[in-house]
């Protein structure tokens, strides 16, 4: 999927879909992704179509330009629509490719995050750790599309090879679906600690941008090896794992036997799960504050809200004119109590007729100086 024609034209892949062309006209986009968001827009069915019936969809892209920052999380979104497995393995720019460069790479990745169910961050500055000074700029330049290359290889062999001790796609569906924030590496060895060696290459790549996988909830872990390979080697390897995640990983492991594989063993390791139970807290928290914020007492700040009442002009003027207003009695108690005043009405009929007695017979009482209708407001 592409904006850029020219550079469509060079890809060696079965399905190719130009996006935009009324938008850019077969020309990049610019850098902009909003432009690379409104190209792929555009060609949405297209793009459904290609996808329809499929059980596992990889979104590998270069963050920080126009087509894939702005593209992805749409190619992500109709994925996630028809069902699929989707997995996200991204690229981050180099340092001296700028701020705003960055900053978009960053805003793409949020976007795309909330589509697809783990995402895989490359960073290219961490590539150049495992690059030899002498190495060609093109070949440089190449390293990051091998290693997107390699990551998604490395999980779909998991799932189409079929192994000693098979995992198939419910295992990875089962570790990568709605798991947020994933990690995987690779690593290959040959010689005597040959296994020790693959799985330390494996949970120190560069794929796993310097962090350990430690707290992961789940582990994917495949090795691959020829006949050769012992059971004392199996374990020594896998303790390396094991020992990294931490006791509470729930590990799925896999055994590949390849004969071409000869004296090296791979290890391929895929970690999900990292602070999967802090969302739902964050969430529970800001509803809980939501709530206590909702129950707070509110403060009378004074005012009144204007209503429209009838006086009985033909009434006993003798009784106050709060007391000769029509249906002022059923208004009150209909109304809810005030939040201006911070005055309450719900006990007013319960002393109305007596307060209207009193005032009539003039009884004035010094143990009732303080009327029913002056206690209820102080009330």
């Amino acid at each position: 999927v592409n904006t850029d024609a020219q550079v469509l034209s060079k890809s060696t892949a079965t399905h190719k879909i130009q996006v935009g062309n009324s938008l850019t006209r077969g020309l990049g986009a610019g850098a902009d992704p909003n432009v690379g968001k409104k190209a792929t827009e555009e060609d949405r069915e297209k793009i459904t179509k290609i996808l329809e019936h499929s059980d596992m969809v990889f979104i590998t892209a270069g963050m920080g330009g126009g087509t894939g920052t702005g593209g992805a999380p749409i190619v992500a979104s109709i994925a996630k629509s028809l069902g699929a497995l989707v997995i996200g393995i991204v690229t981050k720019p180099f340092r001296w490719e700028g701020k705003k460069r960055m900053m978009n790479a960053e805003q793409g990745i949020k976007e795309l995050t909330q589509y697809v169910d783990s995402l895989i961050v490359i960073p290219n500055e961490r590539l150049l750790n495992i690059l030899d000074k002498t190495v060609s700029a093109a070949a440089a330049f190449d390293k990051p599309n091998e290693v997107l290359y390699e990551a998604t290889r490395g999980i779909a062999d998991i799932i189409t090879i079929p192994g000693i001790i098979n995992v198939d796609f419910a295992d990875v569906r089962s570790v990568m679906n709605e798991s947020g924030e994933a990690l995987m590496g690779c690593g290959i060895a040959s010689g005597e600690s040959r296994a020790v060696e693959a799985a330390q290459k494996a949970i120190s790549s560069p794929l796993l941008e310097g962090v350990s996988i430690k707290g992961a909830k789940n582990i994917l872990l495949n090795v691959t090896g020829s006949s050769n390979l012992t059971m004392q080697e199996i374990d020594e390897g896998n303790r390396i794992i094991y020992e990294a995640a931490g006791e509470e990983a729930n590990v799925i492991f896999g055994w590949v036997n390849k004969e071409e594989m000869n004296e090296y063993v791979s290890y391929t390791v895929i970690a999900t799960g990292f602070h999967t139970s802090s969302k739902p807290e964050v969430k529970s928290n800001f509803k809980s504050q939501e709530k206590e914020k909702k129950q707070e007492p509110k403060i009378p700040l004074g005012g009144f809200s204007p209503r429209k009442f009838e006086i009985d002009e033909n009434g006993d003027l003798n009784v106050p004119t709060i007391f000769r207003v029509k249906g002022a009695n059923k208004k009150m108690m209909d109304d809810e109590p005030s939040e201006q005043t911070g005055f309450r009405f719900d006990q007013f009929d319960a002393f109305e007729k007596e307060e209207v007695e009193e005032v009539k017979s003039g009884r004035k009482e010094d143990d009732d100086s303080s009327s029913s209708f002056l206690r209820m407001m102080m009330d």
